[in-house]
């Protein structure tokens, strides 16, 4: 999906994509119900990579139900709204965290935080989650 950056919504939308550390990544669990997780993320220009813990709800979810959404966090009034629908997979033959330049650049501080280094997250969140955009939506 590409984002027509030439408005003001597709700008804005394409700086969440780049500069946010957190988006909010929504599965559909088995009952019907949306499961939001709060998940780090890499935009490529095309697609989000996610790295997740193994056995989570999130990846059963992606596995029975690929169609997902990523949000962030609006405004408190309720503006800058920005929706992203498309479809996750489980990714194999995806760089580890640790190994990827681009994501260690942008949350190392994050990885230290909670107590971490590249390595020891990579082993903890080593199923890459990829999602393929197919719509974008908001105010």
């Amino acid at each position: 999906m590409e984002i027509d950056t030439s408005t003001d919504f597709g700008a804005r939308a394409a700086r969440h994509l780049q500069d946010d550390q957190v988006v909010w990544l929504t599965t559909v669990g088995t009952d019907g119900t949306p499961q939001p997780s709060p998940v780090w993320f890499l935009w490529d220009g095309e697609t989000a990579l996610i790295y997740s813990q193994p056995s989570t709800p999130k990846l059963r979810n992606i596995e029975q139900r690929p169609r997902v959404s990523l949000h962030f966090n609006c405004t408190p009034n309720g503006g800058d709204v920005v929706v992203l629908t498309g479809d996750a997979s489980v990714e194999s033959g995806i760089t580890p965290a640790n190994a990827n330049s681009a994501y260690v650049d942008k949350y190392m501080d994050g990885i230290q935080s909670i107590g971490m280094t590249p390595d020891s997250f990579a082993q903890a969140f080593s199923v890459p989650i990829r999602v393929r955009t197919t719509s974008l939506r908001g105010h």
